[in-house]
C-alpha cells in the first residue's frame, strides 16, 4: 500500500485517457467522469504497481480482496443518480477508492468493511488523501442503522439476494444498487422504494464481484 501520495503529469495524463475510455465505454454522467478524472487511483497500490493503477482493471489488495475496476465503480456510481448532500451507505469500503469517487461527487459516505486488515489500512489512505467519511468494521450486509435512513445505498460485492435489512434503512424515493446472483457472476440490481412498503427493481448488466460475506448473505 502507497503513502507515499505523489501525482504527477504522468499520472494526471493517465487519468484523462482512462476518463475516455470510460466514455466510450457508455459512461456518460459528467460528474462520475469528473471524479474519476480527479481522484488519484495510484495512491491505492504499492508503488511497484503504479503501473497498472489507470487500466481499466481490477487489481488484488491482499486478503482476497480487489480494487474494483473503473468501468465498474463508474457504472455503480452512475446508477445511484448522487445529488450534492446526499447520505450515502457504501457496503464494502475496500481499498477506498469507490468511497473517494462517492466524495468526490459530493456524498455524505458512511462506509462498513467487514475484513480489519484492509480496514486498518484504509483509514489510514483515505485522511491521507483528503476524504474523511465515517468509517465503520463490521458486518456490512446488516448496514448501519443507527444512521438510516440513506439517500443511496451502494453494496460493492456480490449477494445472493438483496438483504432486507438494507432495504429498510433506504429513504422512500431512495435508490440501492448491487450485484445480486451467485459465487461466481451477478447481475447489477437497482431498487428504488417507491413508498413504505413498495420498491421497483431493475436487472441490468452481468459483473463479477467478490462474495459478500455476512449475516444477511452468504
Amino acid at each position: 500500500m502507497a503513502y507515499k501520495f505523489v501525482d504527477n503529469y504522468r499520472e494526471r495524463g493517465a487519468r484523462k485517457k482512462l476518463v475516455e475510455l470510460l466514455k466510450s465505454r457508455g459512461i456518460e454522467d459528467e460528474n462520475v467522469l469528473k471524479a474519476i478524472g480527479k481522484v488519484p487511483r495510484h495512491f491505492f497500490f504499492d508503488e511497484t504497481f503504479w503501473n497498472q493503477a489507470y487500466k481499466d482493471i481490477a487489481f488484488p489488495i491482499g486478503d482476497g480482496q480487489t480494487i474494483s475496476q473503473p468501468y465498474t465503480v463508474a457504472y455503480q456510481s452512475e446508477l445511484l443518480h448522487i445529488k450534492k448532500g446526499d447520505k450515502v451507505l457504501e457496503i464494502g469500503t475496500g481499498s477506498g477508492y469507490q468511497t473517494c469517487i462517492l466524495m468526490e461527487i459530493g456524498a455524505k459516505v458512511f462506509t462498513i468493511e467487514r475484513q480489519e486488515n484492509i480496514f486498518n489500512r484504509t483509514i489510514q489512505v483515505l485522511p491521507g488523501m483528503g476524504y474523511k467519511p465515517t468509517f465503520y468494521c463490521g458486518d456490512g450486509s446488516k448496514g448501519i442503522a443507527e444512521h438510516a435512513p440513506y439517500d443511496k445505498i451502494i453494496v460493492t460485492a456480490g449477494a445472493p439476494l438483496v438483504p432486507e435489512i438494507l432495504l429498510k434503512q433506504l429513504k422512500v424515493g431512495g435508490i440501492l444498487v448491487i450485484p445480486v446472483g451467485d459465487e461466481n457472476t451477478q447481475k447489477m440490481v437497482t431498487v428504488l422504494r417507491v413508498s413504505e412498503t413498495d420498491y421497483e427493481k431493475i436487472v441490468l448488466d452481468t459483473f463479477r464481484f467478490v462474495p459478500l460475506v455476512g449475516d444477511q448473505a452468504w
